[in-house]
């Protein structure tokens, strides 16, 4: 049986400034990738650059930050998910904490995925607790997240989905601390079980769980070797691609 390919998605959320420093990055990642088969790469720019980069990054995918709701319509600002399309994006990020800071919630994500399974395109799912209190309240958060998220995704489309856990506490600039890659690894074991009671399943309908919180080159090995993921989600280490290359290579090469 061939063997599934790890992933690593960058989010560059609102970086880099300008398009010439987004494809002189692109350029630098994409040798990174031409060396490392066994992991696929997944680029999440700002959609101001999606169309201007979609060319420039094959073989390497292009994915969104985020969604709209709507196709199209009277909703100044946003971007309907018709238009997105057209960018031929093949990933989306979906209820990234930091999105649903800015008022998302867990009906707007489910509706969300929906709709990127409707267009053919893999949702991110992001999922995670904002504080982990030794009364285990944190793992009540994590499952309404997730019974929410796939109330309406059928057992037959969960593998076309991406989890991504990210503990908001463990992200960015304002973390408390890193997880721990045991952390990790029980959050992990316990989503996979909640995913399967969804389901009234004992073997968890296959989809691949990743890993997102202020990931970097150094503490990416111990945390895919411990907590047994299937890649990461890079945030600001995505940003510099010598870094970015590093935990590229730490996934492509475990075994």
């Amino acid at each position: 049986m061939k063997k599934e390919k790890f992933l690593v998605v960058a989010n560059w959320k609102a970086n880099p400034d300008t398009l010439r420093l987004a494809k002189v990055n692109l350029t630098a990642i994409k040798k990174i990738a031409s060396k490392n088969k066994n992991t696929e790469i997944v680029i999440c720019p700002p959609v101001i650059f999606l169309e201007s980069l979609k060319t420039l990054a094959r073989p390497i995918a292009l994915g969104s930050q985020d969604i709209f709701t709507e196709p199209s319509g009277a909703f100044t600002g946003e971007i309907g998910y018709e238009a997105l399309r057209e960018t031929k994006i093949k990933y989306v990020i979906i209820g990234h904490s930091e999105r649903r800071q800015f008022g998302e919630n867990d009906i707007d994500v489910s509706r969300k995925i929906r709709i990127a399974l409707s267009l053919g395109i893999t949702p991110i799912l992001c999922v995670g607790e904002k504080e982990r209190d030794a009364n285990l309240e944190y793992l009540s958060f994590i499952k309404s997240q997730l019974q929410m998220a796939f109330k309406d995704v059928p057992k037959s489309s969960v593998h076309k989905m991406v989890l991504a856990y990210e503990p908001v506490w463990a992200i960015g600039s304002l973390a408390k601390r890193d997880a721990k890659p045991t952390e990790i690894e029980e959050a992990v074991i316990f989503i996979k079980r909640v995913i399967g009671d969804i389901y009234n399943t004992k073997s968890v309908p296959p989809l691949k769980i990743i890993y997102g919180g202020s990931v970097n080159q150094n503490n990416a090995s111990d945390i895919i070797s411990v907590a047994k993921i299937d890649g990461f989600l890079v945030g600001r280490a995505s940003l510099t691609p010598k870094v970015f290359g590093e935990i590229i290579s730490i996934v492509n090469n475990f075994q």
